[in-house]
């Protein structure tokens, strides 16, 4: 791994783990929530594989696994896993020319897996 790749690396456990005490923080406050996570990208994607964004019941978010139209439509998805209780396996994938508008700014797909918390 590079210098680069290193500190980014790091970085990205650093506020991986502040999501994760976000997390712990409003459980025990009694929120109902969801923590959605990435677990796979191929090609450019904005976060790392291990990002995290946790959601409430009420579309309250801390974190990020995309950005743009994706990470709307994750927090969408994740109040939906709150409610049923089942999680979800989600995928975003776009071609170049259109990633800019959905939020992946120089294409590539992400798997996205959400659960409820709790």
């Amino acid at each position: 791994m590079s210098e680069i790749e290193t500190t980014r690396h790091a970085a990205g456990e650093a506020a991986a783990l502040d999501v994760l005490g976000t997390a712990a923080d409003w459980a025990a406050s009694g929120r109902k929530l969801a923590l959605a996570t990435v677990v796979e990208t191929w090609g450019s994607a904005p976060r790392l594989t291990g990002s995290h964004l946790v959601i409430d019941e009420e579309g309250n978010f801390e974190g990020s696994v995309s950005g743009g139209c994706v990470e709307g439509a994750v927090i969408a998805e994740a109040i939906d896993v709150i409610e049923a209780g089942e999680p979800k396996m989600l995928e975003f994938g776009v071609a170049d020319e259109t990633a800019w508008r959905v939020g992946l700014s120089c294409g590539g797909r992400i798997r996205v897996y959400v659960e409820r918390l709790g």
